[in-house]
């Protein structure tokens, strides 16, 4: 998939969706029930993605039967909530990035070489993430009934912690966008690029696709 350049520097996550309607970026469907026969439920999810000089910016849309936003605090346990996420590895090598994202723009983040053993960024690497959420920053329980919901991203390339990335112009990276919510009444995993795993797990790089940032 081919990532357009957006010509100027982002400094507002509010901002996200004008600019991208404006680019003319079309949203991509997150739409594959890689465990379908224990997890056949599937919301309507989808993203789209752009870059700056300096930012990867990403714009979720998301319709379920239910939402929560149990976690309000960074570095939490927020794929148990109605979450987003983008997966990549940047820097051509075995190490990815896991950037989780519940509705409330709450986020977790964390890099390795696999599921195991993965290194949290720190605090001030996680606010470093602009946020945007139509729901807005406040926890709440699960609210059972039809829900629609948005959020958007700026990640500057500084939050690529563990590689020194200036630019991404003419570069093809392997990565991954997933919908989640594992606590939610029901459970549900969905992928972009289709997993082909026996049981749920998005720590696959293996089953990246593939992403190609123009200048």
């Amino acid at each position: 998939m081919n990532v357009k350049k957006i010509s100027k520097k982002i400094s507002n996550a509010t901002a996200i969706p004008s600019i991208l309607d404006s680019a003319g970026i079309e949203f991509i469907p997150i739409n594959t029930v890689d465990w379908e026969k224990d997890y056949p439920y599937k919301p309507k999810v989808e993203f789209r993605i752009a870059h700056t000089n300096d930012a990867i910016l990403i714009h979720y849309r998301v319709e379920e039967k239910s939402s929560r936003a149990k976690y309000g605090e960074d570095a939490g346990h927020v794929w148990t909530d109605s979450c987003v996420e983008f997966f990549s590895a940047p820097g051509g090598d075995n190490i990815y990035y896991n950037l989780e994202c519940n509705c409330i723009g709450t986020i977790l983040l964390e890099c390795g070489p696999s599921r195991q053993g993965r290194e949290m960024a720190s605090p001030e690497i996680m606010k470093k993430v602009l946020r945007w959420s139509s729901l807005g920053h406040k926890t709440f329980d699960e609210k059972i009934g039809k829900s629609r919901w948005e959020v958007a991203l700026v990640i500057p390339y500084e939050v690529f912690y563990k590689h020194h990335i200036t630019s991404l112009d003419n570069t093809l990276i392997r990565a991954n966008f997933y919908k989640c919510g594992d606590e939610l009444q029901t459970p549900h995993f969905l992928s972009w690029n289709p997993i082909k795993t026996d049981s749920p797990n998005f720590h696959c790089p293996e089953f990246f696709g593939e992403l190609y940032f123009e200048s």
